[in-house]
């Protein structure tokens, strides 16, 4: 079993087989109160699936806290388990939920790029295209930020049709999870996909007192 964790927009935990069945799906598309709603999912989440044998983290990109959070929760859950900790980028995880969706309805669809909101008048974006032989959305171009006056020229440039996400399926990175294990591959580093520094970063030097 694998359980899946993502705090790139709102906050959700998810629980699926190795084989891809959802036993759980819990969410909160708050985009802030990350802190105070993940244990609560994660305990309804675990309540109801056995044991996990991997722990699934979407690692943005996202808002700083709130990245920090979901990856921080599922580093110290994976650690007192003894289980694998695997690092999923959310845009991933967004786009195979996309594109099992599409495959579903017999929909093509195409080269795109999903994209979510940076705040500060900011988008990022990573463009996709295809599925490829192991089940996993083909990536084209990894995560960037783009002004928001700019993205739609950026994605004309490329080819890429906008898809617009404004919550990310932690049963969706969970499954990428899965499949990346079975072929024996790596998604994404162990570091998160903050895309620009925090707000607010230690002082350079200790002020002097005299």
């Amino acid at each position: 079993m694998i359980l899946g964790i993502d705090t790139s927009l709102g906050t959700a935990v998810a629980a699926i087989a190795r084989d891809g069945e959802i036993l759980a799906d819990e969410q909160s598309a708050n985009p802030l109160g990350h802190a105070e709603v993940i244990g609560d999912l994660l305990r309804r989440a675990t309540a109801v699936a056995p044991a996990p044998t991997h722990v699934a983290i979407g690692t943005g990109p996202g808002p700083f806290t709130g990245l920090r959070v979901g990856i921080a929760t599922a580093r110290v859950y994976a650690l007192g388990r003894g289980i694998p900790a695997v690092p999923v980028p959310s845009h991933d995880g967004i786009a195979l939920g996309l594109l099992l969706s599409d495959a579903l309805t017999g929909s093509d669809t195409g080269r795109f790029a999903v994209v979510t909101d940076a705040r500060r008048k900011e988008f990022a974006y990573s463009v996709y295209e295809g599925i490829d032989d192991d089940g996993l959305p083909v990536r084209v171009s990894d995560a960037q930020l783009s002004p928001r006056d700019d993205l739609d020229a950026r994605l004309d440039a490329v080819g890429a049709r906008r898809y617009d996400a404004t919550t990310a399926s932690a049963a969706m990175i969970a499954l990428a999870a899965a499949r990346a294990l079975d072929a024996g591959r790596t998604l994404a580093g162990s570091e998160p996909l903050y895309l620009r520094s925090p707000d607010v970063v230690a002082a350079h030097a200790p002020k002097r007192v005299s």
